[in-house]
């Protein structure tokens, strides 16, 4: 685990049943799958010998259909659900390791955790509702309900504090839940499906308002979501998962570009790349393409590396010649109308 690497899993297996560990070692050993595991242990598979690392500040969107195990794998990051095998670590600490009241504190102190359901306290205030992680955590009334009243004006609540829920809309409750979530100030939100029960406009004015609130207080995040447009807006990289296991994980642009199977492929096939792939992803080596076509015209177009297609399309359409793609100020690719075209019809990197 490096300095900036936040939570780290390694090896990760959940098998539910009561012969889990023999079907696990059958696993290990004859390489069985789910179907015999079911038949022969009566065991199910619910990740299987997952892996990966989120960094300080990064929002890590994992997704999947319905089975997947991407909610199943987001409970053993606070043991909610204990593994059947594979290591947890968050912030240096082995949460395997941690006793029952040192697992309570680190739930507390380190974790906070947004649901589908808005799961608020009907007869508890918004404001006693946000307030009620520090009132866990014995904080005086006074200087949690002042802590509770600054997160819900950070979440544009500040003057819905004397309501109950009943009297919110359920994109409201929603950022209340957000807003008791971060009252705690904890190191790592785990989000599952947070906006998936809410109408499409609601929707995206949350994605809005989180990706705002992210910017503000850099929290590590997890987020759980089926659905590909969601983890392409919001996540700094994204891990699919399909019957347990981690297929791919990458970018937004990693994952669009250079799709691992079929699977991934058929999942992204419908997502724009006009704003996920950029020209780092398109460019040619600018040696060789001046090598073979002779020297650029400096009236040539110059853009960042991190540019999207719809700007280098919008660039093409009005100019003849090639565009320069520039990294740290210095002249690093190619890109041609044909190279462009390429990308949007097929989808892959120029060779």
């Amino acid at each position: 685990m490096t300095d900036d690497t936040v939570i780290e899993i390694s090896n990760v297996w959940k098998i539910f049943g009561d012969n889990a560990e023999a079907a696990l070692t059958a696993i290990r050993e004859r390489g069985i799958g789910k179907a015999e595991v079911l038949s022969e242990y009566n065991a199910v598979v619910g990740v299987a010998d997952v892996s990966l690392s989120v960094n300080r500040g990064e929002i890590f969107c994992i997704m999947g259909l319905s089975g997947s195990g991407k909610s199943t794998l987001v409970r053993h990051f606070n043991r909610l659900l204990e593994p059947t095998a594979g290591k947890i670590e968050i912030e240096g600490i082995d949460v395997m390791a941690l006793g029952t009241q040192e697992l309570q504190r680190f739930r507390n102190q380190k974790i906070g955790m947004v649901f589908q359901n808005f799961a608020l306290m009907p007869h508890r205030s918004v404001l006693d509702n946000v307030a009620m992680p520090l009132e866990i955590r014995k904080v005086a009334k006074n200087e949690r309900m002042r802590q509770a009243a600054a997160i819900l004006d950070i979440v544009e609540l500040g003057a819905w504090g004397a309501k109950f829920a009943h009297e919110l809309s359920g994109g409201m409750q929603q950022r209340v839940g957000l807003a008791r979530a971060l009252a705690a100030n904890p190191d790592v939100l785990l989000m599952d499906e947070p906006f998936s029960a809410l109408d499409p406009l609601i929707r995206r004015q949350l994605q809005d308002e989180f990706i705002r609130l992210s910017k503000i207080l850099k929290k590590t995040t997890i987020f759980i979501t089926h659905d590909l447009d969601e983890a392409v807006r919001i996540g700094d990289r994204i891990a699919i998962m399909r019957d347990g296991k981690l297929v791919q994980m990458g970018t937004a642009e990693d994952i669009v570009m250079e799709p691992a199977d079929d699977y991934v492929a058929d999942f992204v096939a419908g997502i724009s790349r006009l704003k996920v792939v950029h020209a780092h992803a398109v460019m040619q080596p600018i040696d060789a393409f001046v090598a073979a076509n002779g020297p650029l015209s400096p009236d040539a177009p110059k853009v960042d590396h991190a540019e999207n297609l719809s700007t280098l399309i919008n660039l093409a359409i009005d100019d003849d010649n090639p565009i320069i793609v520039q990294a740290d100020g210095k002249d690093a690719g190619v890109i041609t109308r044909a190279d462009l075209l390429r990308t949007v019809i097929e989808g892959t990197e120029v060779s």
